[in-house]
């Protein structure tokens, strides 16, 4: 289902009708064709694409530029890119100068901006300084949206606050050698997993990572490592190598993949890549809206906070939570989706929009579950 762009990224500009001279002069570079969104009827907006490297740079990176210009041509928004290596391209500066500046864009696409800063030193210049980081904080809190790809991860190591937002404080930790493996759906509503396989085989360049963001997120799909030798870093039987989730009132979505130049004239993985886009720029919902269960459980818990009636209501949904998140592990979403929508009838009664909203997104995502 798909919402005005107004409504749903507040305090972000719609955006320009027109390309840029620096887009215009990329049109029709180095894309597939890739089949239309949904969205492409949705009111024109912006995103910006940022390949600024200060560390190893990715091949890629130049391909996701031009596939991304096309998609925007093809589905409805425009581009601007920040990359002084791309100098046919780039915008003459720094586009992260403040949160106001940054709002004429619906979303910001990370694509593989390493900047070196793996071995922590806080005196190692970042990919944004502390003006751009400012900038780019206040962005995400007014609404803005994130999409990393690939190498996002390896960026900006001395800023807690970017692993956050990247996803369960996930770093990029190494990698094995280029090779084919599988990728299991976890989320298939969501509108960058509907038109995938159920198991989705691709040959690309499979990332361990530090640590397991799926307490953080909600996972869109994992990695089978027993289709692939995953290296000295294996993650185990739980390999999550794509997520989303809502951050500070702002939406992110990360796809550990498309480290080969091939994935930007791939037509599903541009659909894939599309729907990120256009669901962290608030022009497509569905699936769950990348709620995950400690995100509901803790609005309920401030409700249930006091000696009132709301208290009550607020402990019972709470409750109610717990329950259907025991559920939902144990693989039983049937159940799960019959327990949030009981807590969804309560949470009407606490007049909370937010609550009733959030509950609605989990039983869609549970109910998408049940047979799958």
């Amino acid at each position: 289902m798909r919402k005005p762009l107004s409504l749903i990224t507040t305090g972000l500009a719609a955006g320009a009708l027109l390309l840029t001279g620096a887009t215009y002069a990329s049109a029709g570079a180095g894309a597939a064709d890739a089949p239309a969104s949904s969205a492409a009827a949705a009111e024109p907006y912006k995103v910006l694409v940022v390949g600024k490297t200060l560390g190893f740079r990715h091949s890629h990176i130049d391909d996701t530029t031009n596939a991304v210009i096309k998609l925007g041509q093809e589905n409805g928004f425009t581009v601007d890119v920040w990359d002084p290596v791309q100098t046919t391209l780039t915008l003459p500066s720094t586009p992260f100068t403040t949160a106001e500046s940054l709002s004429q864009y619906a979303t910001i696409l990370f694509a593989s901006p390493v900047d070196a800063t793996n071995n922590l030193d806080p005196a190692r210049p970042r990919l944004l300084n502390d003006t751009e980081l400012a900038a780019f904080q206040g962005y995400i809190r007014a609404g803005g949206g994130y999409v990393g790809l690939h190498a996002a991860t390896d960026s900006m190591h001395t800023v807690p606050w970017y692993s956050e937002l990247t996803g369960g404080s996930a770093r990029f930790a190494g990698h094995p050698a280029q090779q084919t493996a599988t990728m299991v759906v976890e989320s298939p509503q969501h509108p960058s997993t509907t038109m995938l396989p159920k198991e989705w085989i691709r040959f690309d360049e499979w990332y361990n990572f530090t640590a397991n963001p799926r307490e953080d997120v909600h996972v869109l799909l994992t990695l089978d490592e027993s289709t692939y030798n995953p290296g000295r870093g294996a993650m185990g039987e739980d390999h999550p190598i794509a997520w989303c989730h809502n951050f500070e009132g702002g939406r992110s979505w990360y796809e550990g993949a498309g480290h080969v130049d091939s994935s930007y004239t791939e037509p599903l993985f541009l659909e894939h890549l599309l729907g990120g886009i256009e669901w962290t720029a608030g022009v497509v919902e569905g699936g769950g809206n990348c709620v995950t269960f400690p995100e509901v459980e803790e609005i309920a818990t401030d409700l249930s906070e006091g000696g009132n009636r709301n208290a009550k209501l607020g402990g019972d949904v709470a409750d109610a939570l717990s329950a259907a998140e025991a559920a939902a592990e144990q693989g039983d979403h049937a159940a799960a989706a019959h327990i949030l929508k009981k807590a969804k009838g309560k949470a009407h009664g606490l007049q909370d929009e937010t609550l009733v909203e959030k509950l609605a997104d989990l039983v869609d995502w549970q109910g998408g579950l049940v047979g799958y």
